[in-house]
């Protein structure tokens, strides 16, 4: 039967407790109620930089007031009332007791410095979790047309905010963060294992275009498998030893790939079947290698910032090494996608030598082309 609620009870537990940055805020907002003079030391804030409409509406009005004479407002609470009205425009809930508790929860006025330094602070973690959400968000849009190109268009402004807070709190030796990274997200979705296996075989067939592959690694494959028999490709091309699926095979023996499970009429099987270009299946995975790196660089900044005993100081240095990983893989699709250098600098790229290898063909029929 439905439980009848209690007349006594309330669902005040429900409500989670505010951040200790909500009783700074307030500790500043009324340090600069009691004493306005301290606005003048205060600095590397804006009204944006506080958690409530209701604060940011407080602190736009006091900055927009002229400031009261320091005897007229030991006395009177006329330049209290303008501020109450001013601010009552941008959040109607604001109460002239709300102000007298602003003005009782200050320990200190003299601190309001030190208060805007830590209202600073965490909003400046609040910036970089909304960047790094905004980063996780695009590289799983797949409505995007340029998934890649928009996806790490928002890594440039993720990189903007980590500079600004850098600026703002310069990290120092021994900043690591102390937050447990989120593990790499695998995705074995058929869409990617058909590419891999489509790229194994026709690089088997198609030797001479693994050497011209440099900007594909190991580590771009969903599959260790695939990543494995990619490393028999390249290390078989980079010794001039014959490459088909024979030696292939030999050389997966070696490394121990049949020692996972895998047969060897399945691995000659796996490479037998071609479709399409080397080029154009290894830029297939890579574009999703660059798009899983993305939403796991804002996953891991996310996390950094989630965790309350990060600092300033720590979200950069955390952050900077999370971007270091993304930017590597952007450096190698930019090496995958750029035109084909030429000896000849009057040449065009339309009148450039074709690459060595099979024709570059368009999205074969068992793939979806969402570049």
């Amino acid at each position: 039967m439905p439980r009848t609620p209690d007349p006594e009870a309330d669902d005040l537990d429900a409500v989670p407790p505010p951040h200790p940055v909500f009783h700074i805020e307030q500790a500043l907002l009324g340090a600069l109620l009691l004493e306005p003079r301290h606005l003048n030391d205060v600095t590397g804030i804006a009204p944006a930089s506080f958690s409530t409409a209701a604060h940011t509406a407080l602190f736009a009005t006091i900055l927009s007031l002229p400031a009261p004479d320091p005897v007229e407002h030991a006395t009177t609470t006329k330049w209290l009332d303008q501020v109450l009205a001013a601010a009552r425009d941008q959040a109607r809930g604001l109460s002239a007791l709300y102000l007298q508790t602003l003005i009782q929860v200050c320990p200190s006025a003299r601190h309001a410095p030190a208060y805007a330094r830590i209202v600073e602070a965490e909003h400046s973690r609040r910036r970089l979790a909304a960047a790094a959400q905004r980063l996780m968000r695009t590289a799983r849009d797949i409505s995007l047309p340029q998934r890649v190109t928009t996806s790490l268009a928002e890594a440039e402004a993720l990189t903007a905010v980590v500079d600004d807070i850098a600026a703002r709190f310069p990290p120092h030796a021994g900043s690591l963060p102390r937050t447990l990274a989120p593990p790499t997200a695998t995705h074995h979705d058929e869409e990617a294992l058909d590419e891999e296996r489509l790229l194994l075989a026709t690089s088997t067939l198609h030797a001479s275009s693994v050497g011209q592959m440099r900007w594909l690694a190991p580590g771009d494959f969903t599959h260790s498998l695939h990543a494995g028999l990619w490393q028999c490709l390249t290390a078989l091309t980079r010794r001039g030893t014959p490459v088909d699926r024979m030696t292939v095979l030999w050389e997966a023996q070696h490394r121990g790939l049949l020692t996972t499970g895998a047969r060897p009429r399945e691995l000659l099987d796996l490479l037998a079947g071609t479709s399409g270009s080397p080029e154009h299946w290894g830029e297939r995975i890579l574009q999703r290698s660059v798009l899983m790196t993305a939403h796991h660089t804002g996953r891991r900044i996310e996390a950094y910032t989630d965790d309350p005993a990060t600092t300033p100081y720590q979200l950069v240095t955390g952050s900077r090494r999370a971007l270091a990983d993304l930017s590597a893989v952007r450096t190698r699709w930019q090496h995958a996608t750029s035109p084909t250098p030429t000896n000849n600098p009057t040449r065009t790229r339309a009148t450039a030598a074709p690459r060595a290898g099979p024709p570059r063909t368009t999205a074969p029929p068992t793939a979806r082309n969402s570049r």
